[in-house]
């Protein structure tokens, strides 16, 4: 299983650059010598966080997929990252961002998220 939980805490290491690289340039109006970056810098330093994601992300699907000798399949792989994606990004807006607090509405979409991967990892 030492497989499965590298595959995972890669996942997870990947997610969190993906959440600054897709949604960290909304915070930048906080940063005092960043709020002058126009798009074009927002893009390039997107593009810098997301070179990061993927160094995380490749080797985790690589490392995780079972026809590389991994225990999940590809439908597992993209529910585990969704799943995952959803648990940092809500970490990431509550805690770091500080943008929205977690209403009973964002729990219940995130419990269907978890009956997803459920069903998902359920034998035939």
């Amino acid at each position: 299983m030492t497989k499965g939980f590298l595959t995972v805490a890669l996942l997870l290491l990947s997610n969190v650059f993906m959440t600054l690289a897709w949604y960290g340039h909304l915070e930048l109006k906080k940063i005092t010598w960043l709020q002058g970056l126009g798009l074009a810098g927002v893009i390039l330093m997107s593009w810098g966080l997301a070179f990061f994601e993927y160094i995380f992300q490749v080797p985790a699907n690589r490392l995780g997929f079972k026809d590389n000798g991994g225990p999940f399949s590809l439908f597992q792989l993209k529910i585990i990252q969704e799943a995952i994606s959803l648990i940092v990004f809500m970490f990431f807006a509550v805690y770091v961002f500080k943008s929205d607090k977690l209403a009973w509405n964002y729990l219940v979409g995130f419990g269907f998220i978890v009956l997803a991967v459920f069903f998902i990892f359920k034998k035939n």
